[in-house]
């Protein structure tokens, strides 16, 4: 197993594809210290993956909170005794144009989504420098792009893809390597609102090739490759995870429009 005798960290681990990315790496063999910020979602995690004994452990921590953070990071470096892996993928939205957005709704999103990656990483790098571990950050498609009335989060989310970079060539040399998964469209409760509404659904599907959302277990499995020895001349790498919605130029297809219009074989100029 890819990760037999290694030590992950995954923030904001107890639902959605945090959860799925403990899942799958208990299932490959890592011992793991879920962060969550909600005690209740915790204690389900615990519940949930009880079968793995000693090799999880659970901590309640604000991932915006520097002081909650490096004491999470120390608590399960003093449980395992080292770091091999650490997930940031703890993230927070609040829509808004930027002339209207509150600055405690732009200071909080900027926290969770952004700090809180800056925070986990400066506390894990020791122990990671000595084990040569990695770093995987859930990014999005929104920080390689901007969506509409996400100001804050798109802004916050481009900080993880180049905060990725940045780390990623500094600690290259030393044999950390740091990554990034950026995706779209993912089935998890924040999400499933939308895509149990057909209409919604369907105007968010017809953006993206695929014509599909994500599962989180799919999210956990490139993130999973990229933190494994499989991906160990990878970094600086900020990965879309997106059914092909960056791979197209967000054009219609023209092919079905020429279908509609009785024009078959033009092509945009």
């Amino acid at each position: 197993m890819r990760f037999s005798g290694k030590v992950a960290i995954v923030t904001a681990g107890a639902s959605g594809i945090g959860a799925a990315i403990v899942e799958r790496l208990l299932a490959e063999g890592a011992s793991v210290c879920i962060s969550d910020i909600n005690p209740s979602l915790l204690e389900a995690a615990a519940n949930k993956f009880h079968k793995a004994g000693d090799r999880l452990i659970t901590c309640a921590a604000d991932a915006g909170d520097e002081y909650a953070v490096s004491m999470m990071i120390e608590e399960a470096a003093s449980r395992f005794g080292k770091i091999d892996v650490l997930i940031n993928n703890a993230g927070f939205s609040i829509r808004g144009k930027a002339g209207v957005l509150a600055t405690s709704d732009w200071r909080k999103v900027l926290s969770v989504a952004l700090d809180s990656v800056f925070f986990a990483s400066r506390a894990a790098l020791p122990y990671l420098l000595q084990g040569k571990g990695s770093i995987v950050n859930t990014a999005s498609i929104s920080g390689l792009f901007a969506d509409y009335n996400f100001t804050a989060y798109a802004t916050a989310k481009g900080g993880v893809v180049n905060l990725t970079r940045a780390m990623a060539v500094d600690y290259a040399k030393d044999g950390v390597r740091v990554n990034a998964v950026c995706p779209g469209l993912v089935d998890t409760n924040l999400t499933h609102r939308f895509i149990e509404n057909e209409t919604t659904y369907k105007t968010l599907s017809e953006r993206i090739p695929m014509r599909r959302a994500a599962t989180p277990s799919e999210i956990a499995a490139a993130v999973a490759f990229l933190a494994s020895t499989e991906a160990s001349y990878i970094t600086g790498v900020n990965l879309p995870v997106d059914g092909g919605v960056t791979a197209a130029t967000g054009q219609p297809d023209f092919a079905a429009l020429s279908e509609v219009l009785g024009t078959a074989g033009a092509t945009p100029d």
